[in-house]
């Protein structure tokens, strides 16, 4: 009997155990799906320190030196920028934002044919040596202002623009206080020591650097300040050729301008601008003691002034994730083709695990039920037995 009981209760045991798991196969079917979790933000790396600004030297290789970032006018280093120079030929950079101005308002072209004057042709210093009655465009005197720096080539193109060059410096003049250049005044189209009676053209290295910057504004002017070597009078049968007296293109990675400019009460000086990762800088010295040592420290500058943009500039934007367009059954929380083969797939699981426990049930029930079926068989033969037999 004890054993009876005992079989009883493994048979309802293995039935309960039956319909629990068909009941919590049911239950995770029902259960709302839960929300992807999103992959984790890719960690970005933290932000390089600035670069370690320039320190000035107790006996500096120059008048004034300022860096700037080309596209904002940040200042990333300065060392007396406000000192007031005599920048010479680095004034020609105001010749060519006017006649680039000019070109864009249309009030010239770059194909105009100038002739050269004859007070333009008696000019001295660098030139391309330009003779009374020759011919040239536009186009071709900015290569040969900008590359040969030529003082012929300067008066041609104020006289072309204004008629005069007291008219043409007063129009330099006008634009730098417009531009802000507070310190600066223009008295020669060309940047030439002063005669007898003259005065000299002054600028500092903050000014020429607003002035710089809003060259940059004008891009093609890059085509011109970045040319190292370029015949003029290409219809001659011995062309001159004009060489660069910036020394920093082809010798500083991607510098592409502006201007030197040299006399001897004004010293050495220099505007260039070059770019890196897409950060473009600006330097402007004055006033250097020679002419090696104001290119090594313009490039020393240039370097870290490119240092400090590239280092502190933000991290490039992570590409947005693409998501799978939703159909309109999934919009309407309906279902989909996808989502009724995902059903599917669903629904044959749990179909094979509901059967598998039915098969596994019967049988445990089949054996329990024979094993009580053999034991009662077995204990009415036992009783039958000792009833029949007589003493």
């Amino acid at each position: 009997m004890k054993t009876q009981k005992m079989s009883l209760a493994v048979s309802a045991f293995v039935i309960l155990s039956f319909f629990f798991a068909i009941s919590t196969s049911y239950a995770q079917k029902d259960q709302s799906p839960k929300k992807p979790v999103p992959k984790a933000a890719v960690k970005q790396q933290p932000k390089a320190p600035l670069a370690p600004a320039v320190k000035s030297m107790a006996k500096n290789p120059y008048a004034g030196a300022i860096v700037i970032d080309a596209a904002t006018g940040k200042i990333l280093f300065e060392d007396n920028p406000d000192a007031k120079g005599y920048p010479a030929s680095v004034i020609k950079l105001m010749v060519l934002l006017i006649i680039t101005e000019g070109v864009e308002a249309k009030q010239i072209s770059l194909e105009d044919n100038v002739t050269v004057t004859a007070e333009a042709s008696r000019m001295g210093g660098s030139q391309v040596y330009l003779k009374e009655n020759e011919v040239f465009s536009v186009n071709e005197l900015l290569y040969a202002l900008m590359v040969q720096s030529a003082n012929d080539a300067a008066v041609t193109l104020a006289l072309h623009y204004s008629g005069s060059k007291e008219g043409f410096v007063d129009v330099m003049n006008k634009r730098a206080q417009e531009l802000g250049m507070k310190d600066t005044i223009f008295h020669s189209v060309h940047g030439l020591p002063p005669g007898k009676g003259q005065q000299p053209d002054v600028s500092t290295p903050r000014d020429i650097a607003k002035l710089c910057q809003e060259l940059l504004k004008h891009p093609d002017i890059l085509r011109y300040t970045s040319t190292k070597e370029r015949p003029f009078r290409m219809d001659s049968p011995t062309p001159f050729i004009m060489r660069n007296h910036n020394h920093l293109l082809g010798t500083f990675v991607d510098c592409d301008g502006f201007k030197t400019g040299y006399f001897a009460a004004g010293g050495f000086s220099i505007a260039a601008t070059a770019v890196k990762k897409g950060m473009r800088a600006i330097v402007v010295i004055l006033g250097s003691i020679d002419r090696k040592v104001r290119d090594a420290k313009a490039r020393e500058l240039l370097a870290r002034g490119l240092q400090t943009l590239v280092a502190s500039a933000p991290p490039p934007a992570l590409a947005p994730v693409v998501q799978e367009a939703k159909t309109p059954a999934d919009a309407e929380g309906g279902t989909g083709p996808e989502t009724e083969k995902k059903d599917v797939i669903e629904i044959k699981k749990d179909t094979l695990i509901i059967a598998g426990a039915v098969i596994l049930g019967v049988i445990i029930l089949i054996i329990v039920m024979y094993s009580l079926a053999a034991k009662n068989k077995r204990s009415k033969k036992r009783r039958g037995d000792g009833i029949g037999f007589l003493e």
